[in-house]
């Protein structure tokens, strides 16, 4: 969004620099991305002063030229050769000053050099309209009648000064900030000044004799419409200071109502829209909705089909606009316009939004519909913006106000308690200041008492809801660099600081995933409503919804990476990048309810792994093979090691999400669940090759890392190997014959591995074979094999016994 730096001085005092004004604002949340100069013409008439002609004598080697001199301010006169027949001593004349550039109206620009014109010096020029952009005319000098002192700005003469644009980088929240009013409102609580708000005490009602009949049929779509007609209008270009006010702010400048109804709507934040009266058929204004698929022209010339939630200002034969998006194609002011319905109204927002989004309309008027208006605005944005019409197009008011407003919206009621303002903040402020703050953002107090008070939010601030949001206004008002750094950030306690810095491991678990050839992600919070229905069972509570959704399909917050990884994949594989392995560490987001009705909302995160395609790309040196489960699991174990993460147990994966994987269990708790993801899931976003994914409790990891590094001598013994087939049922992991194994024997078994599997019809229904080798090592001494034996045979006995396996050596 871009305000003018003049525009807001309309509003309020600023003898601070467009510079300093910028800074105040980014500490009210309203952060400034650039301030640029804008010059009312090209130049801005820079190094071009009034000034006077003191003496002119006639050149004397040129007929046509004067030898002048001139006092241009700069404390000495200066001599000026001037071709101009018009030239006497004792006018007031617009000088450039050497150095100046001028902007000619015809021709291309040109500097002001010091120079000898047939032998005489000239240090500067004396200037005609057209030379410096201000006309036409070349008869003669501009002889200006003014008592100005010399040495004045020309700019400044002819009330030409620049401006300065000011882009704010507007958050969805602020909606309110989205005016020059509302801009000038921050600046009135952070500067402690008050706010010049123009009057429409002049507006008046010149008779009743065209009154057109309005009817709102919707209304939770509308919940307040106003509007008025003005009659014996003339449409035409807008004068020089409107059409420079528009300018500065980046809009084209049309004609004079619709440049009019454009200023309101910045200046205020209410947008209007100006029908031509004499298109509007039975003297009839309908707000309403229209049957789907119903054929509109917009004023861009496109036909749009409508669906049967568009709000439309009709009137008794036809749709005339888009209700808060856009106007008609045939209902908009022309040349031709005499007479005009002005309409100001507050529409849903969340109607407007379903409108734009669906049409693919980004407008001003939809810009601010959508994210909320002010509903007491319209009557006196409908006041200002009918005065003006009159100012710039004449005209005179020729109806009653009409005023729609069945429902009025109330102020939000919010109990705010001193000691909580104490806690958010860090330190306490004085409560005095806190209501001067929360009086200059126009929230009053009632109910006050000394453990607090009841904050009285005008509707037009639509994101101050709760307590939490109430002192959020104090502390971007007191600023946060008022606020002292917390003792426990001292230099004496950095010391009891842990050690553990999530930073520090997302750096180190990024290179080493990147070594190994995956890219690092970053994706959107927001997700799809539909991903988390298909996967509710596994999700760890509710869904975080929006307020004020950008559109229906990113109205939640994500509760699994899963789906933004799976996202990611399709728009690379899309762009025929086909090997791909991904990961992103990331927030995922869920509310509880717990039994007494309260809610927590949850904020985690999670690192996600997926690979798809193949392991690598072809190459002479061996073929391409498809990633397959255990690359995935090598990814995990690679993560795993770098935390020190040994202790890992294993069960079978959520079948909802994966056709097969394994959940790696620590202490009890699930740290990461990895397999292949279920087809139908990876369907939901277009992907039809299998997807490996791995999902870990990044918080989890953290606290797992850390552990201590335990260093042993090479051994001197060497160590041995002994391998067994164990026919086993089908539903016997080798995680249960690790387990086993290790609690069998403590003290020489080093590792186990398994070296081949097998099922068939040889071994009989439900059985499969585990080929497991044994490492076995005694640190002290080397093994004899009469105590290897004995320890195989421990192991053997173990396995018959327990899980009831069949040994074939």
């Amino acid at each position: 969004m871009e305000v003018s730096y003049k525009w807001l001085q309309e509003y309020i005092d600023l003898p601070e620099s467009p510079e300093e004004v910028g800074k105040y604002l980014t500490g009210t949340g309203l952060e400034v991305e650039g301030i640029e100069k804008i010059d009312a013409m090209p130049g801005g008439l820079e190094g071009v002063v009034i000034g006077e002609v003191l003496t002119c004598t006639k050149h004397p080697d040129a007929d046509k030229l004067s030898l002048t001199t001139v006092d241009a301010g700069t404390g000495e006169p200066l001599p000026i050769v001037c071709g101009a027949p018009n030239v006497a001593a004792g006018q007031k004349v617009v000088i450039a000053l050497v150095g100046a550039t001028l902007y000619p109206t015809d021709g291309t620009p040109f500097q002001i050099k010091k120079a000898k014109i047939r032998g005489a010096v000239s240090e500067g020029m004396i200037c005609a309209e057209d030379e410096i952009g201000l006309g036409k005319s070349h008869a003669g000098i501009m002889v200006l009648d003014t008592d100005v002192p010399n040495g004045t700005p020309a700019a400044t003469y002819f009330k030409l000064e620049s401006d300065y644009r000011i882009a704010i980088g507007l958050t969805p929240n602020r909606i309110d900030a989205a005016s020059h009013v509302g801009v000038a409102r921050d600046l009135k609580a952070a500067l402690n000044r008050p706010l010049r708000i123009p009057s429409v005490d002049a507006f008046t009602i010149s008779d009743t004799s065209f009154t057109l009949d309005v009817r709102v049929d919707d209304p939770a779509a509308c919940p307040r419409y106003t509007g008025l007609t003005i009659s014996n209008l003339t449409v035409g270009e807008s004068p020089d200071w409107l059409k420079q006010r528009l300018l500065a702010i980046g809009l084209t400048p049309i004609n004079n109502v619709v440049d009019a109804t454009n200023y309101v709507c910045h200046d205020l934040g209410q947008p209007l829209h100006a029908f031509d009266a004499d298109k509007i058929s039975g003297g009839q204004v309908v707000v309403q909705t229209l049957p789907e698929g119903t054929p509109f022209v917009t004023l861009d010339g496109v036909e749009r089909k409508l669906t049967a939630t568009d709000l439309m200002i009709c009137d008794a034969e036809k749709p005339m606009c888009i209700a808060g998006v856009f106007g008609g194609q045939h209902s908009g002011v022309s040349a031709q316009t005499t007479r005009i319905f002005l309409e100001s109204a507050y529409f849903s927002a969340t109607s407007v939004r379903k409108t734009a989004q669906h049409h693919g309309l980004k407008t001003d008027a939809s810009f601010r519909f959508e994210r909320g208006t002010d509903p007491n605005m319209p009557v006196f944005a409908l006041k200002r913006a009918a005065l003006l019409i009159q100012e710039v197009a004449g005209g005179t008011v020729t109806s009653d106000i009409t005023d729609l407003y069945p429902t009025p919206v109330e102020p939000f009621r919010v109990t705010v308690r001193y000691k909580n303002i104490d806690r958010l903040i860090g330190i306490q402020i004085d409560h005095a200041e806190i209501h001067r703050i929360l009086e200059a953002l126009d929230i009053t107090a009632d109910d006050r008492t000394e453990q607090g008070f009841t904050a009285i939010v005008p509707p037009y601030r639509v994101d101050v809801t709760r307590e939490a949001d109430v002192i959020e206004e104090i502390l971007r008002i007191y600023g946060l660099d008022n606020v002292p750094l917390s003792p426990v950030l001292s230099a004496d306690s950095l010391s009891e600081f842990p050690k553990t810095d999530p930073d520090q491991w997302h750096s180190r678990v990024s290179q080493l995933l990147a070594a190994t050839g995956f890219y690092e992600t970053v994706t959107l919070s927001l997700t799809r409503p539909a991903y988390h229905d298909a996967v509710r069972a596994t999700l760890p509570g509710s869904d975080v919804t929006l307020l004020n959704p950008l559109s229906d399909e990113l109205s939640v917050m994500r509760q699994t990476l899963l789906f933004s990884a799976l996202e990611t994949l399709v728009y690379n594989l899309n762009r025929r990048q086909k090997d791909l392995k991904t990961f992103e560490i990331g927030k995922t987001y869920h509310r509880r309810e717990a039994e007494d009705g309260s809610v927590k909302y949850i904020e985690q995160t999670r690192l996600g792994l997926a690979m798809v395609g193949n392991r690598q790309s072809e190459s002479w040196l061996q073929k391409s093979q498809p990633v397959a489960y255990h690359d995935l699991a090598m990814a995990v174990q690679g993560v795993l090691n770098l935390f020190r993460v040994r202790a890992v147990e294993t069960q079978p994966a959520d079948a909802t999400l994966f056709q097969y994987g394994l959940t790696y269990v620590v202490n009890k708790k699930p740290l990461v669940h990895l397999g292949l993801v279920q087809p139908k899931i990876a369907r939901l976003v277009d992907l039809k090759q299998p997807v490996f994914y791995a999902d870990f409790d990044w918080n989890a990891l953290i606290k797992l890392s850390g552990g201590n590094v335990r260093y042993e001598e090479v051994p001197r013994f060497p160590d041995v190997r002994r391998d067994l087939s164990l026919v086993l049922d089908n539903g016997v992991s080798f995680e249960q014959i690790s387990r086993l194994a290790h609690q069998t024997e403590r003290k020489l078994l080093r590792s186990l591995n398994v070296f081949d599997t097998y099922e068939g019809q040889n071994l009989g229904a439900g059985k499969k074979s585990y080929s497991v080798s044994f490492t076995l090592q005694d640190a002290t001494q080397t093994l004899t094999d009469a105590v290897i034996d004995k320890t195989m045979q421990r192991l053997m006995d173990a396995f018959e016994r327990e899980l009831g396996a069949v040994i074939r050596k």
